[in-house]
């Protein structure tokens, strides 16, 4: 369902329980009303029925003829009220009790019509019409604090129901919004790491089933971008590697030459002086020749593993073995741009695990990033070192060269982001800081104009990753 229909449902149920407790509101309070009424009306015929009892009283003690006429008219003022009001009557307190109020008040006045005008003398009579008006009056007041009880035990009810149909409301408001809240929460936190994982170059994507709203939706189109996105980033590795690649070929060509050069040379003298020469010297020149050959497919060989294309293959390396093959692929760019190397590789590393081969790429762009920036003359170092406390190693790369501003420090990990102005793309150190998080590493950088930069790369080793 989608977040648009669940908050529409949402406020059709809050408004559908609104409006039955409003129904169940207006219900009580009309009966409260009607009750009341009644009560209003049973307060009238209480005072009227003890006027005629009090007229009664002054009939059988002192021969009042006008106490009889005045209980005769108040009976049949009351059969008229009692007439007039038989709906809210009846509403109030139901047919049958309205029925055995009008027969106490009918069987009254029929022994009252039977009084003559003058003090009756049978004690019977007087008798049966004292009863006739108790009962009357008990039933009357009896009913009409029934009817008083009846109303408070409504009030008390409608109370409790309003504090409970309230409370189970607001309940209801804030597990439905928590549901739908905590459903985006936890879509948004997954788009949000995702994101950042994207900015910093992990193309990972979030593995869940998508759900069928709009925030499934957007994972969906996320999730397809990060795909996009990592596939432009390999072909941008590529491009950046390829393009790395022609520098490197300008500086290996020389590189080349020298052992071709003195091949070349081995093979003239030992063609000159064969004759001369005795057993072990002609093998001496046989094993100088091999070394130079040795030495050019050395070269060769990693000048084709730098070049050749691959997907991520994580195994175990030796963090000094991996800088002692870029240096042979840098050296004779250090050696035209007549730049001294110094290096300190601390001995005994523990192994890392990583994808050698992106790995290099990256040492290769910082190497060839120094050496550019000192132009001629120089320091490059290249460090190793173990921390013990935080489990990785730490590989240092910094040169003496002209240094970066400090306002674009912030910036230099960002794609498209440069300093060597149309020389470049800005993608190099982006792609590289994309490996190092890859590799679960980080990737930093200190400089100071005119002083020289420095960039230190930290890698866990076996052992922090549990790989055995």
């Amino acid at each position: 369902m989608k977040i648009e229909h669940k908050i529409y449902l949402s406020n059709a149920v809050h408004i559908l329980l609104i409006v039955l407790i409003g129904i169940f509101a207006l219900q009580n309070l009309n009966e409260i009303l009607t009750k009341f009424r009644f009560i209003v009306i049973a307060e009238g015929l209480n005072a009227t029925f003890l006027e005629m009892r009090l007229a009664e009283k002054n009939y059988f003690l002192y021969g009042d003829s006008e106490a009889l006429a005045n209980i005769r008219s108040k009976i049949d003022q009351t059969g008229t009220t009692l007439l007039q009001l038989r709906q809210d009557i009846t509403r109030a307190v139901g047919t049958e009790k309205y029925n055995r109020l009008q027969g106490y008040l009918q069987e009254y006045a029929k022994l009252g019509a039977s009084l003559g005008n003058t003090r009756p003398q049978d004690p019977d009579t007087r008798q049966k019409l004292r009863q006739a008006g108790q009962n009357l009056k008990v039933f009357s007041e009896n009913i009409t604090a029934l009817e008083s009880d009846s109303i408070e035990a409504i009030i008390v009810r409608s109370k409790n129901i309003l504090r409970y149909s309230f409370w189970a409301v607001v309940l209801f408001a804030f597990f439905f919004s928590y549901l739908i809240v905590h459903d985006i929460g936890f879509s948004l936190r997954k788009i949000v790491e995702l994101t950042r994982a994207i900015s910093h170059g992990n193309f990972q994507k979030i593995e869940q089933k998508p759900s069928s709203d709009e925030m499934g939706a957007v994972i969906s189109a996320i999730n397809a971008m990060a795909g996009e996105l990592q596939k432009r980033e390999q072909e941008i590795v590529q491009s950046k590697r390829l393009a790395s690649l022609g520098v490197l070929v300008a500086g290996v060509a020389h590189e080349l030459n020298n052992p071709l050069n003195n091949i070349s040379m081995i093979a003239q003298t030992y063609a000159e002086v064969y004759d001369g020469l005795s057993k072990e010297e002609r093998i001496s020149f046989m094993e100088r020749v091999d070394e130079e050959t040795e030495r050019l497919r050395v070269i060769i060989h990693n000048l084709l593993d730098y070049a050749k294309p691959k997907g991520q293959h994580l195994a175990k390396a030796s963090a000094n073995q991996v800088i002692q093959k870029i240096l042979a692929l840098v050296q004779n760019m250090l050696d035209i741009s007549n730049i001294r190397i110094r290096l300190t590789l601390a001995p005994e590393l523990p192994e890392i695990y990583i994808d050698e081969h992106q790995i290099q790429q990256v040492l290769v762009n910082m190497a060839t990033n120094a050496i550019q920036a000192m132009g001629k003359g120089g320091e490059l170092l290249i460090a190793s070192r173990y921390l013990a406390d935080d489990e990785v190693v730490e590989i240092e790369i910094g040169d003496n060269g002209k240094g970066i501003a400090p306002e674009f420090l912030d910036h230099i990990f960002d794609p498209f982001f440069t300093t060597k102005e149309e020389s470049g793309t800005g993608l190099g150190l982006w792609v590289s800081y994309g490996i190092i998080k890859n590799h679960q590493g980080t990737i930093r950088v200190t400089s100071q104009p005119g002083v020289g930069t420095t960039f230190i790369i930290t890698l866990p080793t076996c052992r922090k990753l549990g790989v055995a």
